[in-house]
């Protein structure tokens, strides 16, 4: 029977909550948003008929806390719950709770969710229902020699993944068994951070894996279709980057294989809504249907769902809203169609050159590029906190070929202009433009192998020195940097037959760099922030130039004084040093948490701990000293 759905209320925040309102709203629907504390002034609160503030910053006081998100959603009048990813999309005691509640719950049933949410019992389920899976252990006893014993069985390179994981938490991959002590008690230090559940399993690890999942769709009257693949193989930290639809070097009996797995593992649970089975592919030899193993259903929509809407002409949340509301599926399988080529980029606040390390604070410019659909958890003039994860936006590029696709998106980061707050534009451009993932020779390990190249600092071009220099000029006439004697105008001259050229001597990271401009230039892309940083933007990079040289202090510590300080704010969740102990360079001193993740604060030198400032547990701000060192 059908259920009335008038108001949603969506159970999260930044990008996906704005997705789901934008649907809700084109069908008339009232919405409703839930926040946090550090959330008050979100986009997602703006974006919504109504919100309600459900507790501190903590995701565990707040968006992890279903009682105060029910009681939200009573007082909202709201009929039904959407989860959005992440968060409580697939804890079916909160799916329940929903349904007690008598609202309506946007997702699949609870028994479908714990049939699916532990991997190892979703392992032996599959095998029952005949789809094929990776070699592993699934065993329920946990203890390290036993553990240690099987990974042996299997045999090395293998990889621990949690029990109740997703998104890359909790999971290891172990080359050489002495390193598999240390990498198991990551992989459950992370898992019950981040699940409350530190089991895990082992898999054997495919040398050249591919990460290929299929959008599945279930009704309440037995109905279940797929929506093609995708192809998310380009990862780092086992975590997705560049997402693409359909796959590439996906032949029609490939297809048919994976799509039709797909299929009965959602039968197998009575599955209804929106879900994706993931499965990992040999690529060693190309995509076969017998190189093909499922690896884990998400029971919820994905982070990357975009790029299956652009390919299909469908719009998944809309679906997902028609299901819990009791209506047949929209289309069936044989009208259901795949057009064209579809890519999606994840943009992370986050600095590739320092690890990948997350970048926090006041986003004081921001603009996404127009020429690609971009889906926004944020803008201009909010704030990335420490609190949550790091992602920002998601870039989306659909044309007639991949080729051309990935060509579109490639600009579009190149586009991105972000500041002072750091992005991966840069490097996701770089991922796009890299002829063997072009030619799509890809696996998951693509990003490593290329990791330095992908990862090298930005050098700024002569037309990017050129809108610094104008910048300059202009600041200067302004009267922005009367309170120091002029730089450049003695060195102003005449080229012949050529206007006017100005030399500015201008800092780059400390650095001075000479850039010419001419004094009649408009620079594009190209701002003056409070602090006196001339930015350019140029090629997704923001390129601070200083008009004046750094401070003592600053070059101080800018040649190291052997203090290693947080680089956010966090918790300190383990310590492998003591004081007067030797280390060399690039040896772990310490792993802090932050934006759900773990990060190895290493020795910038040979040296001797002198002393160590924090212990395990502790909350440090960004900035703080954790650690002192005196060189070897």
């Amino acid at each position: 029977m059908a259920k009335q759905i008038t108001s949603i209320l969506v159970a999260n925040r930044g990008e996906i909550a704005r997705r789901v309102f934008a649907t809700a709203r084109r069908l008339g629907l009232r919405t409703v948003a839930v926040y946090s504390e550090a959330d008050a002034d979100a986009a997602h609160v703006r974006d919504a008929d109504e919100a309600i503030c459900i507790g501190p910053a903590p995701a565990r006081e707040s968006y992890l806390v279903g009682e105060k998100i029910i009681k939200a959603a009573k007082q909202a009048k709201a009929d039904a719950i959407h989860p959005g990813y992440g968060f409580l999309s697939e804890n079916a005691d909160f799916a329940e709770a929903v349904a007690k509640a008598k609202l309506t719950w946007i997702g699949p049933p609870p028994a479908a969710i714990r049939a699916m949410g532990l991997k190892d019992a979703a392992k032996a389920l599959m095998q029952k229902a005949g789809v094929p899976v990776t070699p592993g252990y699934l065993g329920e006893d946990q203890d390290e020699a036993r553990l240690a014993k099987e990974a042996k069985r299997i045999g090395y390179p293998v990889l621990i993944k949690a029990v109740a994981g997703g998104g890359g938490k909790g999971m290891r991959r172990v080359d050489d068994p002495k390193q598999f002590s240390a990498a198991l008690a990551a992989a459950k230090r992370e898992a019950a951070a981040s699940f409350g559940d530190d089991r895990v399993l082992l898999e054997t690890y495919v040398t050249r894996p591919r990460h290929i999942e299929v959008q599945v769709f279930g009704d309440s009257h037995g109905n279940v279709v797929h929506l093609f693949e995708r192809d998310c193989s380009l990862q780092r930290r086992h975590q997705k980057v560049i997402e693409e639809a359909p796959a590439p070097g996906m032949d029609a009996a490939t297809r048919e294989a994976v799509t039709s797995a797909a299929v009965r593992a959602a039968q197998a649970v009575g599955y209804v809504g929106a879900g994706t089975v993931e499965f990992i592919a040999d690529a060693s030899q190309g995509l076969r249907p017998d190189r093909i193993w499922f690896m884990e259903m998400n029971t919820r929509l994905q982070v990357e769902h975009p790029v299956t809407e652009m390919v299909t002409g469908l719009d998944l949340v809309e679906w997902q809203i028609r299901v819990a509301a009791g209506e047949l599926l929209p289309l069936g399988q044989d009208q259901i169609t795949l057009t064209g080529h579809a890519v999606e980029a994840r943009l992370y606040a986050e600095n590739p050159q320092t690890g990948f390390l997350p970048s926090t604070g006041g986003l004081e410019h921001f603009h996404l590029p127009h020429n690609v659909r971009c889906d926004s958890g944020v803008i201009e003039g909010g704030e990335i906190t420490p609190f949550y994860d790091p992602m920002i936006a998601k870039l989306i590029a659909y044309a007639d070929t991949r080729e051309q696709a990935l060509a579109d998106l490639a600009e579009a980061c190149d586009a991105v202009e972000v500041w002072p707050v750091k992005t991966n534009a840069c490097f996701l451009a770089r991922c796009l433009e890299q002829p063997g993932f072009i030619a799509g020779d890809v696996d998951t390990g693509f990003i490593e192998r290329n990791l330095e190249e992908l990862t090298a600092a930005h050098e700024p071009s002569s037309a990017a020195l050129a809108a610094a220099a104008a910048a300059a000029m202009i600041a200067e006439e302004s009267g922005v940097t009367e309170e120091a004697p002029s730089p450049w105008r003695d060195l102003a001259g005449f080229r012949l037959n050529a206007p006017p050229e100005t030399g500015v001597r201008l800092f780059l990271e400390g650095k001075p760099v000479m850039a010419h401009g001419r004094p009649d230039a408009q620079p594009r892309s190209v701002l003056l922030d409070e602090d006196g940083h001339i930015v350019v933007f140029e090629a997704g990079e923001a390129i601070a130039f200083s008009l004046h040289p750094p401070s003592a202090d600053m070059a101080e510590g800018a040649a190291g004084d052997g203090q290693v300080r947080s680089p956010m704010p966090g918790k300190v969740t383990n310590v492998v040093v003591k004081p007067g102990q030797t280390v060399a360079k690039g040896a772990p001193l310490l792993t802090l948490e932050a934006m759900k993740m773990e990060h190895a604060m290493t020795a910038p030198f040979d040296g001797r701990v002198e002393e160590l400032a924090v212990k395990a547990g502790d909350q440090v701000a960004e900035g703080a000293v954790l650690v002192r060192l005196s060189a070897a």
